[in-house]
Order: structure tokens, then sequence, then C-alpha cells
């Protein structure tokens, strides 16, 4: 197995101007209290900690007062 199997994925949310017709879009209201509490963390704060931990997935699109994109760190 190669090592970027085994490592633990970070990821990080990044305002984002548009968002593409075959991007996955969840608005703010659809995620659980818990992930949420994260993603609300990482916007306030521009932090990664917590949001490997969060049901976020790399590419996925947030609804919130902008768009935020969901990347790997």
């Amino acid at each position: 197995m190669s090592t970027c199997d085994t490592a633990v994925s970070r990821l990080r949310v990044r305002e984002v101007e548009t968002v593409g017709a075959v991007d996955a879009v969840t608005h703010v209201d659809e995620l659980s209290d818990e992930t949420f509490q994260r993603f609300y963390e990482a916007v306030e704060s521009d932090s990664t900690a917590g949001l490997a931990d969060a049901s976020l997935e790399a590419g996925e699109v947030i609804v919130f007062t902008d768009y935020y994109r969901v990347e790997r760190a």
C-alpha cells in the first residue's frame, strides 16, 4: 500500500466565487450539528483542525453565507 493511501487526509474549506454544474452542493442546513460546528469553526478560524473528522468530502461545495469548497490540505 502506498504512503498516500495510509496517510490521514486533512481537509480545508476555501471560499469560491462560482460553482460548476457538476459540483456536489450541500446547503449548510443539511449538515449534522457536529459537522456544521466543525465547518463553522474552520470558516471562522481559517483552520483545518477538526475537518478530518467531519462528514465532508473533498470537492464538495457548502452553501453558507458564500460558497465554500472542501479541499485536501
